[in-house]
């Protein structure tokens, strides 16, 4: 938008766990900088590779800690990838993508 922010839709088709995923990203990112954007991403892609074991932040990710289960089952982990990845493609094609692919080492609790 005129402010910086993302403004972000989706439409497709796919399976229940894609659709879902997507619906919550772009819940969680539309309105938000690009960083805090990529903050969320990440944090989500962190959630996906913790094999279900991972205590979500439920003030980072909202309505996605629920998908927290779909990381026990890796077929699974790229259904609901799917959307955050496509915003990362969208974003690093409009130029402004503000951080690179891997989830960071250390989670907001760690920091604290």
């Amino acid at each position: 938008d005129e402010h910086g922010h993302l403004v972000v839709g989706y439409e497709g088709q796919g399976c229940s766990i894609s659709q879902a995923s997507a619906s919550v990203m772009s819940e969680l990112v539309t309105g938000a900088a690009p960083a805090a954007a990529d903050e969320v991403r990440l944090g989500f892609v962190e959630l996906m590779r913790s094999k279900g074991n991972a205590e979500p932040d439920e003030d980072l990710l909202g309505d996605g800690i629920a998908f927290v289960g779909v990381a026990k089952y890796p077929a699974r982990i790229k259904c609901a990838l799917l959307p955050w990845m496509a915003l990362q493609d969208a974003e690093a094609k409009a130029g402004i993508s503000a951080s690179s692919t891997t989830a960071p080492s250390t989670t907001k609790k760690e920091q604290s």
